[in-house]
Protein backbone atom coordinates (compact mmCIF):
# COMPACT_ATOMS: atom_id res chain seq x y z
CA UNK A 1 0.00 0.00 0.00
CA UNK A 2 1.25 3.50 -0.74
CA UNK A 3 1.76 5.85 1.79
CA UNK A 4 1.87 8.78 -0.55
CA UNK A 5 -1.59 10.18 0.53
CA UNK A 6 -1.60 8.42 4.09
CA UNK A 7 -1.01 11.46 7.19
CA UNK A 8 -0.18 10.71 10.55
CA UNK A 9 -1.29 13.18 13.13
CA UNK A 10 -0.60 13.39 17.09
CA UNK A 11 -2.32 15.73 19.12
CA UNK A 12 -1.11 17.17 22.17
CA UNK A 13 -2.75 19.51 24.78
CA UNK A 14 -6.08 20.12 26.00
CA UNK A 15 -9.50 19.24 24.40
CA UNK A 16 -9.43 22.50 22.46
CA UNK A 17 -6.37 21.91 21.01
CA UNK A 18 -8.18 18.12 19.83
CA UNK A 19 -10.69 20.20 18.29
CA UNK A 20 -7.88 21.78 16.04
CA UNK A 21 -6.64 18.88 15.31
CA UNK A 22 -9.94 17.16 13.86
CA UNK A 23 -10.31 20.23 12.15
CA UNK A 24 -7.12 19.44 10.44
CA UNK A 25 -7.31 15.78 9.84
CA UNK A 26 -11.48 16.83 8.26
CA UNK A 27 -9.33 18.99 5.30
CA UNK A 28 -6.55 16.33 4.71
CA UNK A 29 -9.34 13.68 4.40
CA UNK A 30 -11.50 16.28 2.22
CA UNK A 31 -8.38 16.05 -0.27
CA UNK A 32 -7.94 12.73 -0.47
CA UNK A 33 -5.45 11.87 2.56
CA UNK A 34 -6.07 8.92 4.95
CA UNK A 35 -5.24 8.82 8.19
CA UNK A 36 -2.87 5.91 10.15
CA UNK A 37 -2.07 5.06 12.96
CA UNK A 38 1.38 4.44 12.75
CA UNK A 39 4.01 7.26 11.53
CA UNK A 40 5.96 5.24 9.94
CA UNK A 41 3.38 4.36 7.46
CA UNK A 42 2.83 7.92 6.32
CA UNK A 43 4.16 10.57 4.26
CA UNK A 44 3.20 13.73 6.07
CA UNK A 45 3.36 13.40 9.86
CA UNK A 46 1.97 16.40 11.75
CA UNK A 47 2.35 17.10 15.58
CA UNK A 48 -0.46 19.72 16.78
CA UNK A 49 1.73 21.09 19.67
CA UNK A 50 1.32 22.72 22.91
CA UNK A 51 2.70 25.33 24.50
CA UNK A 52 0.91 27.10 27.56
CA UNK A 53 3.60 26.12 30.37
CA UNK A 54 6.70 24.23 30.18
CA UNK A 55 5.98 21.04 30.86
CA UNK A 56 3.59 20.81 28.38
CA UNK A 57 6.69 22.69 26.19
CA UNK A 58 8.85 19.61 26.89
CA UNK A 59 6.32 17.42 25.81
CA UNK A 60 5.85 19.02 22.69
CA UNK A 61 9.54 19.05 22.12
CA UNK A 62 10.42 15.30 22.97
CA UNK A 63 7.71 14.19 20.69
CA UNK A 64 9.23 16.42 17.86
CA UNK A 65 12.39 15.40 18.45
CA UNK A 66 11.72 11.69 17.89
CA UNK A 67 9.81 11.85 15.18
CA UNK A 68 12.54 13.90 13.43
CA UNK A 69 15.21 11.46 14.18
CA UNK A 70 13.42 8.67 13.28
CA UNK A 71 11.93 9.73 9.75
CA UNK A 72 12.80 8.83 6.20
CA UNK A 73 14.28 11.36 3.75
CA UNK A 74 10.79 11.02 1.84
CA UNK A 75 8.30 11.95 4.67
CA UNK A 76 7.17 15.62 5.65
CA UNK A 77 7.28 16.87 9.63
CA UNK A 78 5.21 19.55 9.99
CA UNK A 79 5.03 21.36 13.48
CA UNK A 80 1.40 22.97 15.01
CA UNK A 81 -0.24 24.89 16.97
CA UNK A 82 0.87 26.43 20.16
CA UNK A 83 4.23 25.76 20.78
CA UNK A 84 5.11 27.12 17.22
CA UNK A 85 2.89 29.78 16.73
CA UNK A 86 4.74 30.83 20.26
CA UNK A 87 8.15 30.03 19.11
CA UNK A 88 8.13 30.15 15.28
CA UNK A 89 12.01 29.54 14.54
CA UNK A 90 12.87 28.91 18.24
CA UNK A 91 11.41 25.17 17.53
CA UNK A 92 13.15 24.54 14.07
CA UNK A 93 16.61 25.56 15.82
CA UNK A 94 16.14 23.24 18.60
CA UNK A 95 14.64 20.15 16.77
CA UNK A 96 15.98 19.91 13.37
CA UNK A 97 13.98 17.98 10.50
CA UNK A 98 11.01 19.47 10.78
CA UNK A 99 9.91 20.55 7.20
CA UNK A 100 6.91 22.92 8.07
CA UNK A 101 5.70 25.19 10.52
CA UNK A 102 1.98 25.72 10.67
CA UNK A 103 0.69 28.21 13.87
CA UNK A 104 -2.68 28.36 15.46
CA UNK A 105 -4.54 31.04 13.73
CA UNK A 106 -4.57 29.49 10.25
CA UNK A 107 -5.03 25.48 10.70
CA UNK A 108 -7.42 25.72 7.73
CA UNK A 109 -4.83 26.81 5.33
CA UNK A 110 -2.85 22.61 6.04
CA UNK A 111 -2.70 21.82 2.69
CA UNK A 112 -1.84 24.55 1.14
CA UNK A 113 1.56 24.21 3.56
CA UNK A 114 1.77 20.61 2.89
CA UNK A 115 1.43 21.56 -1.12
CA UNK A 116 4.33 23.69 -1.11
CA UNK A 117 6.37 21.85 0.70
CA UNK A 118 6.11 18.39 -1.75
CA UNK A 119 6.81 21.00 -4.55
CA UNK A 120 10.41 20.50 -3.24
CA UNK A 121 11.49 24.08 -4.54
CA UNK A 122 11.43 24.95 -0.69
CA UNK A 123 14.89 23.79 0.55
CA UNK A 124 14.83 25.39 3.99
CA UNK A 125 11.81 24.94 6.87
CA UNK A 126 8.52 26.27 5.30
CA UNK A 127 6.69 28.37 7.76
CA UNK A 128 3.05 29.71 7.88
CA UNK A 129 2.92 31.85 11.04
CA UNK A 130 0.22 34.92 10.40
CA UNK A 131 -0.50 36.84 13.26
CA UNK A 132 -3.97 37.88 12.70
CA UNK A 133 -6.58 35.60 14.26
CA UNK A 134 -9.19 34.65 11.21
CA UNK A 135 -10.48 31.64 11.96
CA UNK A 136 -14.33 31.96 11.32
CA UNK A 137 -16.58 32.24 8.45
CA UNK A 138 -15.91 31.71 5.32
CA UNK A 139 -12.60 30.68 6.41
CA UNK A 140 -14.24 27.40 7.93
CA UNK A 141 -15.21 26.23 4.84
CA UNK A 142 -17.14 23.39 5.63
CA UNK A 143 -15.23 21.30 8.49
CA UNK A 144 -17.00 20.80 11.80
CA UNK A 145 -15.10 22.57 14.85
CA UNK A 146 -16.19 19.46 16.75
CA UNK A 147 -14.02 16.68 18.62
CA UNK A 148 -16.09 13.31 18.95
CA UNK A 149 -15.15 10.83 21.90
CA UNK A 150 -17.49 7.88 22.25
CA UNK A 151 -20.91 9.13 22.94
CA UNK A 152 -19.98 13.00 23.77
CA UNK A 153 -18.49 15.82 21.64
CA UNK A 154 -17.06 18.97 22.28
CA UNK A 155 -17.92 21.96 20.09
CA UNK A 156 -15.27 24.91 20.27
CA UNK A 157 -17.61 28.05 19.89
CA UNK A 158 -14.57 30.60 20.10
CA UNK A 159 -11.39 31.14 20.04
CA UNK A 160 -8.72 33.49 21.33
CA UNK A 161 -8.56 35.22 24.58
CA UNK A 162 -8.76 39.27 25.09
CA UNK A 163 -8.46 38.88 28.98
CA UNK A 164 -4.91 40.11 31.01
CA UNK A 165 -3.92 37.34 33.34
CA UNK A 166 -0.24 38.01 33.65
CA UNK A 167 1.02 34.47 34.11
CA UNK A 168 -1.16 33.28 30.77
CA UNK A 169 0.36 33.49 26.95
CA UNK A 170 -2.78 32.60 25.20
CA UNK A 171 -3.54 35.79 24.12
CA UNK A 172 0.16 35.74 22.31
CA UNK A 173 -0.54 32.25 21.06
CA UNK A 174 -4.02 32.81 19.85
CA UNK A 175 -4.77 36.31 19.32
CA UNK A 176 -7.76 38.23 21.14
CA UNK A 177 -11.21 36.75 21.25
CA UNK A 178 -13.00 35.87 17.83
CA UNK A 179 -16.58 34.26 18.27
CA UNK A 180 -17.72 31.66 15.76
CA UNK A 181 -21.66 32.10 14.07
CA UNK A 182 -24.01 31.04 16.13
CA UNK A 183 -25.82 29.07 13.26
CA UNK A 184 -22.28 27.62 12.67
CA UNK A 185 -22.52 26.20 15.93
CA UNK A 186 -26.34 24.96 16.21
CA UNK A 187 -25.38 23.31 12.90
CA UNK A 188 -22.57 20.97 14.62
CA UNK A 189 -25.04 20.17 17.15
CA UNK A 190 -27.47 18.75 14.94
CA UNK A 191 -25.42 16.61 13.14
CA UNK A 192 -23.85 15.45 16.16
CA UNK A 193 -27.16 15.05 17.12
CA UNK A 194 -27.67 12.93 14.40
CA UNK A 195 -24.59 10.99 14.60
CA UNK A 196 -25.70 9.45 18.06
CA UNK A 197 -23.93 12.31 19.73
CA UNK A 198 -25.73 12.52 23.79
CA UNK A 199 -23.63 14.99 25.24
CA UNK A 200 -22.23 17.91 24.23
CA UNK A 201 -19.20 19.62 26.00
CA UNK A 202 -18.73 23.55 25.25
CA UNK A 203 -14.80 24.86 25.48
CA UNK A 204 -13.42 28.14 24.42
CA UNK A 205 -10.49 29.80 26.54
CA UNK A 206 -13.14 31.98 28.22
CA UNK A 207 -16.84 30.96 27.57
CA UNK A 208 -18.37 33.58 28.78
CA UNK A 209 -17.04 35.81 27.00
CA UNK A 210 -18.64 34.56 23.68
CA UNK A 211 -20.17 36.99 21.65
CA UNK A 212 -18.58 40.21 22.77
CA UNK A 213 -17.28 40.67 19.27
CA UNK A 214 -20.06 39.86 17.99
CA UNK A 215 -21.59 42.77 19.59
CA UNK A 216 -24.13 40.05 21.78
CA UNK A 217 -24.99 41.11 25.12
CA UNK A 218 -25.00 37.42 27.36
CA UNK A 219 -24.23 36.17 24.74
CA UNK A 220 -23.39 32.06 26.06
CA UNK A 221 -26.91 32.10 27.61
CA UNK A 222 -28.20 33.33 24.00
CA UNK A 223 -26.27 30.62 22.50
CA UNK A 224 -27.62 28.19 25.04
CA UNK A 225 -31.32 29.17 25.01
CA UNK A 226 -30.64 28.87 20.85
CA UNK A 227 -28.98 25.40 21.37
CA UNK A 228 -32.07 23.79 23.44
CA UNK A 229 -34.41 24.84 20.92
CA UNK A 230 -32.23 23.31 18.17
CA UNK A 231 -31.19 20.32 19.68
CA UNK A 232 -33.30 19.61 22.41
CA UNK A 233 -33.30 15.72 22.19
CA UNK A 234 -29.30 15.75 22.95
CA UNK A 235 -29.33 14.96 26.32
CA UNK A 236 -26.29 16.48 27.92
CA UNK A 237 -25.05 19.86 27.20
CA UNK A 238 -21.80 21.09 29.08
CA UNK A 239 -20.02 24.39 29.74
CA UNK A 240 -16.04 24.54 30.47
CA UNK A 241 -13.59 27.13 31.43
CA UNK A 242 -16.09 30.22 32.27
CA UNK A 243 -14.12 33.45 33.55
CA UNK A 244 -14.70 34.92 37.15
CA UNK A 245 -16.80 38.19 37.25
CA UNK A 246 -18.94 36.99 33.76
CA UNK A 247 -21.17 34.32 35.02
CA UNK A 248 -24.53 36.49 34.93
CA UNK A 249 -27.34 36.29 36.41
CA UNK A 250 -29.12 35.29 32.93
CA UNK A 251 -26.37 32.15 32.60
CA UNK A 252 -27.52 31.01 36.05
CA UNK A 253 -30.85 31.14 35.21
CA UNK A 254 -31.06 29.58 31.85
CA UNK A 255 -28.84 26.71 33.04
CA UNK A 256 -31.24 26.58 36.34
CA UNK A 257 -34.17 26.18 33.64
CA UNK A 258 -33.42 24.02 31.08
CA UNK A 259 -32.93 20.39 32.04
CA UNK A 260 -30.75 19.70 29.18
CA UNK A 261 -27.87 22.03 30.62
CA UNK A 262 -26.16 20.16 33.61
CA UNK A 263 -25.51 21.95 36.59
CA UNK A 264 -21.78 21.86 35.94
CA UNK A 265 -19.51 24.74 35.84
CA UNK A 266 -15.80 24.90 35.77
CA UNK A 267 -14.73 28.71 36.67
CA UNK A 268 -10.81 28.55 37.02
CA UNK A 269 -10.45 30.96 40.14
CA UNK A 270 -6.64 30.63 40.16
CA UNK A 271 -6.13 32.11 43.44
CA UNK A 272 -8.53 33.51 46.56
CA UNK A 273 -6.13 36.17 47.91
CA UNK A 274 -7.00 39.07 46.48
CA UNK A 275 -3.07 40.50 46.63
CA UNK A 276 -2.45 37.38 44.69
CA UNK A 277 -5.32 38.28 42.37
CA UNK A 278 -4.22 41.44 41.48
CA UNK A 279 -0.57 40.45 40.83
CA UNK A 280 -1.66 37.74 38.73
CA UNK A 281 -4.34 40.62 37.09
CA UNK A 282 -6.79 38.46 37.70
CA UNK A 283 -10.61 39.34 39.10
CA UNK A 284 -10.37 40.49 42.93
CA UNK A 285 -13.58 40.87 44.47
CA UNK A 286 -13.91 37.79 45.99
CA UNK A 287 -17.35 39.35 47.36
CA UNK A 288 -18.44 38.32 44.39
CA UNK A 289 -17.11 35.36 43.62
CA UNK A 290 -18.81 34.38 47.27
CA UNK A 291 -22.49 36.02 46.26
CA UNK A 292 -22.07 34.60 42.66
CA UNK A 293 -21.34 31.08 44.27
CA UNK A 294 -24.49 31.21 46.31
CA UNK A 295 -26.49 32.43 43.93
CA UNK A 296 -26.04 29.35 41.79
CA UNK A 297 -26.25 26.79 44.59
CA UNK A 298 -29.56 28.34 45.54
CA UNK A 299 -30.75 28.23 41.88
CA UNK A 300 -29.27 25.12 41.46
CA UNK A 301 -28.59 22.44 44.50
CA UNK A 302 -26.82 20.10 43.25
CA UNK A 303 -24.40 21.84 41.38
CA UNK A 304 -20.89 20.27 40.37
CA UNK A 305 -17.77 22.62 41.01
CA UNK A 306 -14.67 22.74 39.36
CA UNK A 307 -12.17 24.97 39.51
CA UNK A 308 -8.31 25.35 39.27
CA UNK A 309 -5.28 27.20 41.34
CA UNK A 310 -1.97 28.57 40.67
CA UNK A 311 0.46 28.06 43.88
CA UNK A 312 3.52 29.56 44.42
CA UNK A 313 2.76 32.84 42.16
CA UNK A 314 5.40 35.25 42.47
CA UNK A 315 5.02 36.92 45.68
CA UNK A 316 3.33 34.36 47.33
CA UNK A 317 3.51 34.38 51.10
CA UNK A 318 2.32 31.49 53.73
CA UNK A 319 -0.68 34.09 54.87
CA UNK A 320 -1.88 34.13 51.10
CA UNK A 321 -1.56 30.67 50.68
CA UNK A 322 -3.73 29.95 53.77
CA UNK A 323 -5.93 33.00 52.91
CA UNK A 324 -6.55 29.60 49.38
CA UNK A 325 -6.28 26.77 51.92
CA UNK A 326 -9.26 28.62 53.90
CA UNK A 327 -11.21 29.93 50.98
CA UNK A 328 -10.93 25.73 49.36
CA UNK A 329 -12.52 24.33 53.14
CA UNK A 330 -15.16 26.96 53.00
CA UNK A 331 -16.45 26.41 49.69
CA UNK A 332 -15.96 22.86 49.83
CA UNK A 333 -15.70 22.54 45.76
CA UNK A 334 -16.26 18.96 44.09
CA UNK A 335 -13.48 19.44 41.56
CA UNK A 336 -10.05 21.34 41.79
CA UNK A 337 -6.85 21.34 39.84
CA UNK A 338 -4.13 22.66 41.36
CA UNK A 339 -0.97 23.93 39.36
CA UNK A 340 2.58 25.13 40.40
CA UNK A 341 3.82 28.31 38.81
CA UNK A 342 5.37 28.29 35.72
CA UNK A 343 7.23 31.21 34.79
CA UNK A 344 6.75 32.04 31.13
CA UNK A 345 8.99 34.62 29.38
CA UNK A 346 6.88 37.17 27.58
CA UNK A 347 3.84 37.29 29.92
CA UNK A 348 3.23 40.31 31.59
CA UNK A 349 4.30 38.41 34.92
CA UNK A 350 7.70 38.30 33.30
CA UNK A 351 9.63 41.15 35.51
CA UNK A 352 7.69 39.40 38.78
CA UNK A 353 10.35 36.41 37.90
CA UNK A 354 10.29 33.23 39.55
CA UNK A 355 11.03 33.89 43.31
CA UNK A 356 9.01 31.05 44.98
CA UNK A 357 11.66 28.07 45.60
CA UNK A 358 10.29 25.00 43.52
CA UNK A 359 9.89 22.97 46.98
CA UNK A 360 7.89 25.59 48.41
CA UNK A 361 5.76 25.23 45.36
CA UNK A 362 5.86 21.52 45.50
CA UNK A 363 5.09 21.42 49.27
CA UNK A 364 2.05 23.83 48.81
CA UNK A 365 1.08 21.83 46.02
CA UNK A 366 0.43 18.70 47.80
CA UNK A 367 -0.74 20.32 50.78
CA UNK A 368 -3.48 21.68 49.14
CA UNK A 369 -4.31 18.50 46.71
CA UNK A 370 -4.35 16.46 50.25
CA UNK A 371 -7.01 18.87 51.87
CA UNK A 372 -8.83 18.78 48.70
CA UNK A 373 -8.89 15.37 48.45
CA UNK A 374 -10.60 14.65 51.58
CA UNK A 375 -13.14 17.40 50.84
CA UNK A 376 -13.58 15.33 47.19
CA UNK A 377 -14.24 11.67 49.59
CA UNK A 378 -16.48 13.15 51.43
CA UNK A 379 -18.93 14.94 49.28
CA UNK A 380 -18.72 11.10 47.20
CA UNK A 381 -19.54 9.73 50.22
CA UNK A 382 -22.78 12.01 50.57
CA UNK A 383 -24.16 10.68 47.30
CA UNK A 384 -23.89 6.84 48.36
CA UNK A 385 -27.84 5.37 48.50
CA UNK A 386 -28.92 8.46 45.86
CA UNK A 387 -29.30 7.92 42.21
CA UNK A 388 -27.59 9.38 39.56
CA UNK A 389 -28.09 9.35 35.51
CA UNK A 390 -24.87 7.68 34.21
CA UNK A 391 -23.86 7.87 30.54
CA UNK A 392 -22.04 4.88 30.14
CA UNK A 393 -18.67 5.03 28.24
CA UNK A 394 -17.03 1.44 28.00
CA UNK A 395 -16.71 -1.84 29.53
CA UNK A 396 -14.14 -3.81 31.59
CA UNK A 397 -13.26 -6.66 33.54
CA UNK A 398 -12.94 -6.24 37.43
CA UNK A 399 -8.95 -7.99 38.91
CA UNK A 400 -8.55 -10.29 35.91
CA UNK A 401 -11.74 -11.85 36.92
CA UNK A 402 -14.73 -12.60 34.57
CA UNK A 403 -17.11 -10.31 36.62
CA UNK A 404 -17.61 -7.34 33.99
CA UNK A 405 -18.30 -3.86 34.52
CA UNK A 406 -18.96 -0.74 32.83
CA UNK A 407 -17.69 2.75 33.25
CA UNK A 408 -19.23 6.12 32.55
CA UNK A 409 -19.73 9.19 34.24
CA UNK A 410 -22.07 11.35 36.14
CA UNK A 411 -23.73 15.21 35.50
CA UNK A 412 -20.40 16.16 37.89
CA UNK A 413 -18.05 14.57 35.52
CA UNK A 414 -16.58 16.33 32.75
CA UNK A 415 -14.50 14.08 30.17
CA UNK A 416 -11.00 13.58 31.26
CA UNK A 417 -10.63 15.84 33.77
CA UNK A 418 -12.90 14.41 36.84
CA UNK A 419 -14.02 11.13 37.86
CA UNK A 420 -15.68 7.80 37.13
CA UNK A 421 -18.49 5.71 37.98
CA UNK A 422 -18.26 2.04 37.71
CA UNK A 423 -21.22 0.35 37.25
CA UNK A 424 -22.37 -3.47 38.02
CA UNK A 425 -23.07 -5.17 34.61
CA UNK A 426 -22.91 -4.21 30.76
CA UNK A 427 -25.62 -1.79 29.71
CA UNK A 428 -24.73 -0.54 26.06
CA UNK A 429 -22.20 1.85 25.68
CA UNK A 430 -23.69 5.38 25.09
CA UNK A 431 -26.82 4.88 27.17
CA UNK A 432 -28.04 6.82 29.77
CA UNK A 433 -28.85 4.89 32.99
CA UNK A 434 -30.01 5.39 36.73
CA UNK A 435 -27.30 3.97 38.83
CA UNK A 436 -27.74 3.83 42.61
CA UNK A 437 -24.23 4.64 44.22
CA UNK A 438 -23.07 2.77 46.83
CA UNK A 439 -19.29 3.39 46.85
CA UNK A 440 -17.22 6.01 47.38
CA UNK A 441 -13.67 6.78 46.44
CA UNK A 442 -11.51 10.13 46.61
CA UNK A 443 -12.83 10.75 42.78
CA UNK A 444 -15.01 7.78 41.82
CA UNK A 445 -18.22 6.07 42.19
CA UNK A 446 -19.55 2.54 42.29
CA UNK A 447 -23.29 2.08 41.66
CA UNK A 448 -25.51 -0.22 40.53
CA UNK A 449 -28.55 0.31 37.83
CA UNK A 450 -31.56 0.99 39.75
CA UNK A 451 -34.72 -0.73 38.54
CA UNK A 452 -36.94 1.59 39.19
CA UNK A 453 -36.87 4.66 36.77
CA UNK A 454 -36.89 7.14 39.76
CA UNK A 455 -34.22 9.59 39.89
CA UNK A 456 -32.79 12.28 41.71
CA UNK A 457 -30.70 13.81 39.37
CA UNK A 458 -32.15 17.17 39.30
CA UNK A 459 -33.72 17.17 43.10
CA UNK A 460 -33.83 20.33 44.90
CA UNK A 461 -33.74 19.09 48.51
Amino acid sequence: MTKDKNFHLISLGCAKNTVDSESIAQILGNNGYISTLEATDASVIIVNTCGFIGPAKEESYQVLQELAEGKSPDQLLIAAGCLTQRYGAEVVDRVPGIDGVLGTRRWMDIMSLVTKLREGTHPETLYHLPTEAITVGKDEGNILRVSTTGPSAYIKIADGCRRPCAFCAIPEIKGTLVSRPIEAILNEARVLRDQGVREIILIAQDSTDYGNDLGLKNGLAHLLKELTKSVPDVDWLRILYAYPGYVTDKLIDIMASETQILPYLDMPLQHADPLTLRRMKRPANMDWVYKTLEKMKTAMPNLALRTTFIVGYPGETEAEFQQLMNFVKEIRFDRVGAFTFSFEPGTTSEPLGDPVPEEVKQERQKRLMTLQQGISLENNQSLIEQTLDVLIEGHGEIDDSDEMISIGRSYRDAPEIDGMVFVEGQPPVGEIVPVKINGAMTYDLTGHIETSNQTIFFSEE
